[in-house]
């Protein structure tokens, strides 16, 4: 199937209109008309080979928001003309245990990308910053009309979204529980907003001053400037949870202290580099550092439907296709608020 969108063709240089093939739609795929697609971090990472591995052209984006256009003779979820979403993955082996338990996103075989990716037949996956995408409906989201005018908010859910969702979920965050949330961006503000709905009392760290008073805006009960020693002091082993969404090189054993004992430290933003762990910030009380990597389809369905719900989307700034180069360089320095999503309108056919 003939697609169009924009590409990367080596490391170092700029996205630039690619026209590609994807496969036919077979009896359970679905094709989504993309209308959104957020720009993630990861995004760059894999677009500038910083996690390695990278494969050319590639085509980045996997926080879609589209219509359905068509459907194969299989398909049971979904009719042309619905509202769809596809986030990190179009695939995983299906079989394993973790699949079987509606954990895809955890596969023995490991998932299959929604791009910069080889499925399991050899092909390589293409992502959101195009027209359209193929996919099996197992890996396709449904979208509640509840989220009415707010899609372009609705595309980073699909990343951002489920990756802050999981890890709060997982350790039963709510009422009675202190929580932090490290660094104000793209996954932080989701992580806010999310460990607020639950009800617990949320601390967010940030290195900018200029960013409290938003902080308090999206749910903060207190905001604590991370260079602050004394700040970061006075919370010493009080924390039940930390959520850590700093994709950049940063002190993990400066929040580590900061847990009381059996706390958990969890980190969802990737740093390019190793983070050094001091042994004694584990032992003194009991702690533990853990990772979380998004969610499985039923538990992404299931983060949907309670934004929906609840009135949660994130915060976005649109950006037309042609500049996305000036929204990388502004990801990079941190001035987005708190999401760049690419309106596939300004997508030229």
């Amino acid at each position: 199937m003939k697609s169009h969108g924009y590409a990367a063709h080596d490391a170092a240089s700029a996205l630039v209109p690619y026209s590609f093939e994807r496969r036919e739609p077979g009896a359970r795929d679905v094709v989504v008309e993309i209308a959104y697609c957020g720009i993630c971090h990861s995004d760059i990472h894999q677009v500038r080979n910083e996690w390695g591995g990278s494969i050319y052209p590639m085509v980045p984006g996997h926080e879609i928001v589209g219509r359905v256009a068509a459907v194969g003779a299989a398909v049971a979820k979904f009719k042309v003309g619905d509202l769809a979403g596809v986030g990190v993955m179009v695939d995983s082996c299906r079989e394993c245990a973790n699949c079987k338990a509606d954990l895809e996103n955890y596969c023995v075989k490991n998932f299959v990308g929604t791009y910069n990716a080889k499925g399991y037949d050899g092909a390589i996956t293409y992502g959101g910053y195009a027209n359209n995408i193929v996919c099996d409906e197992r890996y396709v989201h449904t979208l509640s009309a509840k989220f009415g005018d707010k899609l372009a908010g609705v595309a980073p859910l699909l990343c951002a979204g489920i990756t802050t969702y999981s890890p709060l979920r997982h350790w039963k965050v709510g009422p009675g529980k202190k929580v932090g949330v490290v660094g104000l961006g793209g996954l932080g503000h989701m992580g806010l907003k999310f460990a607020h709905a639950f009800g617990a009392h949320v601390v967010q760290f940030t290195t900018s001053e200029s960013k409290i008073a938003d902080a308090k805006r999206l749910g903060a009960d207190e905001v604590v400037l991370s260079k602050d020693a004394a700040a970061m002091a006075g919370h010493a082993a009080s924390f039940d949870f930390i959520l850590d969404c700093v994709s950049a090189p940063h002190d993990l054993n400066a929040y580590l202290q900061l847990l009381r004992l059996d706390g958990t430290l969890c980190l969802v933003g990737l740093s390019e580099r190793p983070l050094p762990v001091e042994p004694f910030s584990l032992t003194s009380y009991r702690v533990a550092l853990a990772g979380s990597n998004i969610g499985g389809m039923a538990e992404t369905q299931e983060m949907l439907d309670y934004c929906a719900e609840h009135g949660i989307v994130s915060d976005i700034e649109p950006v037309s296709i042609e500049r996305l180069g000036e929204a990388y360089r502004r990801v990079l320095k941190g001035d987005v608020k708190y999401r760049f999503v690419i309106d596939m309108a300004t997508l030229k056919g």
